[in-house]
């Protein structure tokens, strides 16, 4: 059959699908951006932060590109074997490579980072780019970043979580989350020695019973030291903590969700609010001693990280576009911001907990300013201390904060302090300037770039001592609010009511509300240019030939906001203890029990919808539950429902895998209005549960909560249980499970068979084909088993256990892996590609 449509349709499109093929252009377009910016660099110069020699070294770090840095994921057990192979197998391969006559530098272990679990390489990508060994490294990195054992993370970015001092049990905040690398090494904290634990709660629970504590009867010593070492043992050693994930922006935080996806936590929580105004979450009822409950209980948290969005000159390195956007305005406009999301972090910690301030940008505004201003709203520094943090992280070259500093305005302006502008001040506020009392910033940490060849950063942690009552902003720091249209129109009236003329109105109007001048129009478009994301599902535009190196930095994205060019209005009313923004944004109005929401009005709202409480019948709301927008209206999420614990279904599930009776069974939910498991169900830890079921329909706006565990399967044979298990649920069960659904495979060759044959047969002969575990799944019944691997001696065997979900079918075998997980263990295992 011939081609449909002639002519150009279809042929090559560089030359029109007629006459010789001609090669296909190239883009020689692209300019080396110029590094320079006149105001950028008088206004670090003039701070004096640098003798003459160091100044030079630090504009010309600042101009050099950054050098690419990942860190391995996951807890310890996992990560380690990850990173033995990037030290056994690359590293040795990429020092042996000359250049030029040198040795080509290999990646090396960030001194500091714990366990050198972080790693950056300086080589350049022209020099990468040419040898063999880099190409396989490069595709090394690549694949272990898509199944989630790397995270390609910026090297000043992973310093606030290694400061928080997070113990296993705590409950911490990160206010303004995504992308979510941050929030990522949270979470494996909150899980640190998890593994421990459960492996000796289950020896424990199987000596009890007389059976042996591994498949040969052996226990590791330093397993048993480890398991020493460990505390949280109150539920059956699983983690107890929580990590609460916030941002704002509601497409980013599902980009945060899909970068924390990974790490398959149940303890985490992902919320959508504004971080100057997070609402207080509600605890359920507590009963003490006397039988009388403990009611209106709010969680405060243990730790609270608040990376706040920043001008982000400090990350000129990676984005050229601050050379020619940076402006002083933008430092000055975020200010407000910054010092409200801070003193809401200071409000929602505990009485000994720690707050940790950070910033991508260099600017005191930003840095010093904020930390002084939120401490003297919330009562000085005796109730909100700044830790001395100078012997943590040996190895971290860092200087101190600044106790002193000058403020550039808008047009460049320079000012020592706030008595030279106080009568005329413009966007300028007296917070912006150093305090007026003592207060001991040089415990703040600034990182510079030529200090050890990373990014600009800014770091305070901050203890809050006792509890607070914030004060309310004060009036040297409210700019006056613009003239509203109704009012502006009401005084037109009264100016106007004798003149009919158009013009006589629009003169009045004018004495009113002065038309606002925007004298930098252009730079105010790039600034905003500069501040956008780039979005998860996007790729930077680059030559085809970098897509390798630039594949894994699609969430290395920098925390700015688009920033204007006046102060934001200070909120006109709140009580005492805490700042209150009115009206909340759409789908943000809070139940009226709440603190944040006492002697404010009732809100008026164009929209009447509801989202019915639980118990509402779905039919009587008028809501299309199937769609995820309604136009103009924040994106409906589904509910959390939790499942009774004798559910039909989940008795099933108890039945099929043996699943311990220890093992907790009042914790899995679905995500539908009808509470019904339908196809997926998922697990969380008991606090996201009471948080969620004692949070509904009050307003909070929770986008995401536990791990995937079970999902429904289609089955060839009547009475195979549905359910299998998913990958993301697996590490969480697996140890709770029966020996009845459970293969054990120790030789590696029986493994690679596995991954690389998506449907190995078991019928007929073909269970002989299976080594080992042929004879095993021959036998076993229809339906998901988990595949343990075992860790053994010898060039077959494996150096550490792990476990992966395998589904028997009627006639054959499915290691029930994605398609980047299997690539990602053949070459880990195999170095097979």
């Amino acid at each position: 059959m011939g081609r449909r449509g002639g002519g150009k349709r279809g042929g090559d499109r560089w030359h029109g699908g007629k006459g010789p093929r001609t090669q296909r252009p190239q883009r020689n377009d692209y300019e080396e951006p110029i590094k320079s910016n006149d105001r950028f660099e008088h206004y670090y110069n003039q701070l004096g932060l640098f003798d003459h020699v160091e100044k030079e070294n630090f504009w010309a770090a600042l101009r050099r590109e950054l050098p690419n840095s990942f860190r391995f994921t996951g807890s310890k057990g996992h990560a380690v074997p990850v990173q033995k192979i990037l030290k056994d197998r690359y590293i040795p391969e990429i020092e042996s490579i000359e250049y030029n006559g040198s040795t080509v530098e290999a990646p090396t272990p960030i001194p500091w980072f714990p366990h050198q679990l972080a790693w950056q390489m300086t080589t350049p990508k022209h020099v990468v780019r040419k040898f063999a060994p880099f190409k396989s490294f490069q595709q090394f990195l690549v694949s272990e970043t898509c199944a989630g054992n790397i995270s390609r993370q910026e090297i000043v970015s992973m310093i606030p979580p290694l400061l928080m001092d997070i113990r296993p049990g705590m409950v911490v905040l990160d206010l303004c989350a995504a992308p979510g690398s941050k929030t990522a090494q949270l979470i494996e904290m909150v899980h640190g020695g998890e593994e421990a634990r459960i492996r000796k709660v289950i020896r424990d629970i199987k000596q009890n019973d007389g059976r042996g504590v591994s498949p040969n009867g052996e226990v590791v010593n330093e397993e048993i030291e480890e398991e020493k070492e460990q505390d949280d043992w109150s539920d059956q050693g699983r983690s107890t903590g929580l990590v609460i994930a916030n941002d704002v922006d509601y497409k980013r935080a599902h980009m945060l969700i899909h970068q924390t996806k990974r790490l398959n936590s149940p303890n985490l929580l992902v919320t959508n609010h504004d971080a100057t105004m997070y609402p207080s979450i509600k605890l359920p009822s507590e009963h003490r001693s006397d039988q009388k409950p403990v009611q209106n209980r709010y969680l405060k948290f243990d730790r609270v990280l608040a990376d706040v969005p920043c001008s982000g000159d400090g990350t000129a390195r990676k984005n050229a576009n601050v050379w020619k956007d940076w402006l002083p305005g933008n430092a000055i406009g975020l200010f407000p911001t910054q010092v409200r999301i801070l003193v809401r972090a200071l409000q929602m910690t505990k009485a000994g907990g720690r707050v940790i301030y950070s910033t991508c940008s260099m600017n005191p505004v930003e840095d010093e300013a904020v930390v002084a201003a939120a401490i003297e709203r919330c009562g000085g520094p005796a109730k909100v201390h700044i830790v001395d943090c100078k012997d943590q992280l040996p190895g971290l070259m860092r200087e101190p904060g600044l106790d002193t500093w000058n403020v550039m305005e808008k047009f460049g302006s320079i000012h020592e302090s706030w008595t030279q502008v106080q009568d005329d001040p413009g966007k300028l506020v007296e917070g912006m300037f150093p305090p007026k009392e003592p207060l001991p910033l040089d415990r703040c940490m600034r990182v510079y770039p030529h200090l050890q060849d990373t990014g600009g950063f800014f770091i305070a942690v901050l203890e809050k001592k006792v509890e607070i009552r914030a004060k309310p902003e004060s009036e040297s720091q409210r700019i006056e609010p613009k003239t509203s249209i109704i009012s502006a129109v009401d005084k037109i009236s009264a100016r106007s009511a004798n003149d009919s003329l158009s013009a006589t109105k629009i003169d009045a109007l004018d004495c009113i509300a002065p038309p606002q001048i925007n004298e930098n129009a252009d730079s105010l478009t790039t600034a905003a240019r500069q501040n956008q994301e780039i979005a998860p599902n996007q790729e930077p535009v680059s030559p085809r030939k970098h897509q390798l190196d630039d594949q894994a930095d699609s969430y290395m994205s920098t925390k700015r906001m688009k920033v204007r060019d006046e102060v934001d209005e200070a909120a006109p009313r709140g009580g005492e203890d805490r700042e209150i923004h009115w009206p909340p944004p759409p789908g943000a109005q809070l139940d009226i029990s709440r603190p944040e929401a006492a002697n404010l009005p009732e809100p008026e709202s164009k929209d009447k919808t509801v989202i019915p409480a639980s118990n509402q019948p779905l039919e009587q709301t008028g809501i299309d539950y199937k769609g995820k927008r309604n136009a103009g209206q924040q994106p409906f999420e589904e509910p959390f429902k939790y499942l009774a614990t004798d559910h039909p279904e989940l008795q099933t599930i108890y039945d099929f895998y043996k699943l311990s009776p220890q093992f907790p069974r009042d914790r899995f939910m679905v995500r539908n209005a009808t509470g019904n498991p339908v196809k997926s169900i998922y697990y969380t830890s008991a606090l996201a549960r009471d948080i969620l079921t004692t949070n509904e329909a009050t307003g909070l706006k929770f986008v995401h909560c536990g791990v995937k565990m079970f999902v429904k399967q289609d089955v060839q044979k009547e009475n195979t249980c549905r359910w299998r298990i998913q990958t993301d649920g697996l590490p969480v069960i697996e140890a709770w499970m029966g020996e009845e659904r459970v293969v054990r495979l120790r030789k590696k060759s029986t493994l690679r068979g596995l991954l690389v044959e998506m449907f190995p047969k078991v019928t007929g002969d073909g269970w002989k084909e299976l080594g080992e575990i042929g004879e095993r799944v021959r036998d076993i019944d229809l339906g998901c088993c988990i595949l343990k691997i075992e860790k053994g001696i010898g060039d077959d065997a494996f150096s550490e256990r792990f476990v992966l979900p395998l589904w028997r079918s009627l006639h054959s075998l499915n290691l029930m892996l994605p398609k980047e997980d299997r690539k990602a263990m053949l070459l880990r295992l195999y170095n097979e590609i």
